[in-house]
């Protein structure tokens, strides 16, 4: 008996989900999906891509900046020009001549290069009329959304799985433990009825001795089955980010459902269609593609723009006559960069064929996956079947071996024999029952089909 239960915490652990139908099971889902953790930062992920988009679009509106600038210097290099003793002469004689004041006197020239006291207040503006690399960085980020988005689905459908599991592991663990309940009823029933037979000399005390062992080793087992619920209830929790001892709600209706599987090539190709790996590899490649047009067009055209510039500009800030405007149109063409650009292409055909083939090797892999689950489910439905027919058997098997004990035709060790197969045999059933619905949420979990 022990052996076989050492089976059951063995296969307890490696539960994974179910497709039944429930309510019950469905609006836990439904909660895992909006408060688990790690679907959340697949959420601030998405948001993160939405925000480089928004980003990306910005730059195709105009650049608008203030920037005022107020310089002051001391010393460095002058420019001295003799303007004054060049012209003073002359004005000075004009002046004589026309008997006016019309040429006044001007002092040479010795102005600091460094401007002092000296400003430049003035907007900018500058907008792309052209340029490849906004127009498909655009396109680029926001295909990867879509490939984020679709990396989103897959860990839904993998949480999904993951909260079917831990709550068939929380209710097999309660399964297990009603079966070690009857069996312990049984022992005890046994107990005493060796002690009614000691105190009428029908048989030795160690007949109540060895009832008793059974019964304490149930109890061990029993203790371990209520550690492992108590382990999967906080499991379950985790997952819906609760409080991980938040009582769990049962449907003990779920082990009555069956699902009709279909065919094996009609699973094939709905795993195809529908798992969200294979989309996320899709805008991968069409990322991939549209960098290779970026890099071409880059490479062959050039970038326009206009822009320009309106302020205030002059020595101190009077602002009195130093308004100005500048008006630019400019064109930017990499007519050379050491055959970076074309490197860049190749890279991106390169990536490119690395996804096509890296699509090829997961439909492939898709597809096995498809066969394994299929398969497997079709076993664990004949194995139930021949488990129910066993248990069966076991029941009418301990009936007989209890009366023959009762009046006196049967051995202990041949009581507790008959006691531990059925045991056994109800634990296997239960463990089946459970594997079917496992297998079928594998399958449905291969295929995608929520």
């Amino acid at each position: 008996m022990i052996r076989y239960y050492y089976l059951l915490l063995l296969l307890l652990s490696g539960f994974g989900a179910t497709a039944q139908q429930s309510a019950i099971l469905d609006a836990y889902v439904q909660e895992g999906l909006q408060n688990n953790l790690a679907l959340k930062q697949e959420g601030f992920e998405i948001t993160k891509s939405m925000e480089i988009i928004q980003q990306a679009r910005a730059l195709f509106y105009p650049k608008i900046a203030f920037n005022p600038t107020y310089s002051l210097a001391a010393g460095g290099r002058r420019l001295e020009f003799p303007v004054g003793d060049l012209l003073n002469p002359v004005y000075s004689t004009l002046n004589q001549l026309t008997k006016t004041s019309n040429f006044p006197q001007i002092d040479n020239v010795n102005q600091l290069l460094a401007p002092n006291n000296f400003h430049d207040t003035k907007f900018t503006v500058q907008y792309a009329i052209y340029n490849p690399e906004i127009q498909y960085n655009y396109l680029i980020q926001k295909t990867l959304l879509s490939a984020q988005e679709a990396k989103k689905r897959v860990v839904e459908n993998e949480l999904r799985y993951n909260i079917e599991g831990a709550y068939y592991q929380y209710m097999q663990t309660l399964e297990g433990l009603k079966i070690y309940a009857n069996a312990q009823k049984t022992l005890r029933e046994l107990v005493r009825l060796n002690q009614k037979l000691v105190a009428n000399n029908v048989i030795t005390k160690d007949a109540v001795f060895g009832a008793e062992y059974e019964v304490s080793k149930l109890e061990q087992q029993i203790t371990v089955t209520e550690k492992n619920r108590e382990i999967a209830k906080a499991y379950f929790n985790f997952l819906l980010n609760k409080d991980l001892s938040v009582p769990i709600q049962v449907d003990s209706t779920l082990t009555k459902s069956a699902t009709n599987v279909g065919d094996l090539t009609s699973l094939a190709q709905n795993a195809i269609s529908n798992r969200q790996e294979l989309k996320q590899i899709d805008q991968s490649i069409l990322a991939s593609q549209t960098a290779v047009t970026l890099n071409e067009k880059a490479a062959k055209r050039p970038s326009l723009f206009i822009g320009g510039n309106t302020g205030f500009q002059g020595f101190g800030y009077t602002f009195s006559g130093q308004a100005y405007l500048v008006a630019q149109i400019g064109l930017q063409w990499d007519l050379f960069k050491g055959y970076e650009r074309k490197s860049k292409v190749q890279q991106s055909k390169i990536q490119t064929e690395q996804l096509r083939t890296k699509k090829l090797e997961v439909e492939k892999q898709i597809e096995l996956q498809t066969t394994q689950a299929f398969y497997e489910l079709q076993a664990s439905r004949e194995s139930l079947k021949s488990l129910a027919d066993g248990v069966i058997k076991a029941e009418q098997y301990f009936k007989v071996v209890d009366s023959r004990y009762r009046n006196g035709n049967v051995l202990l060790i041949e009581y507790v024999r008959a006691q531990n197969e059925l045991l056994n045999a109800q634990l296997q059933q239960s463990l089946a029952q459970f594997d079917v619905m496992i297998k079928q949420s594998l399958l449905d979990k291969v295929v995608a089909v929520k």
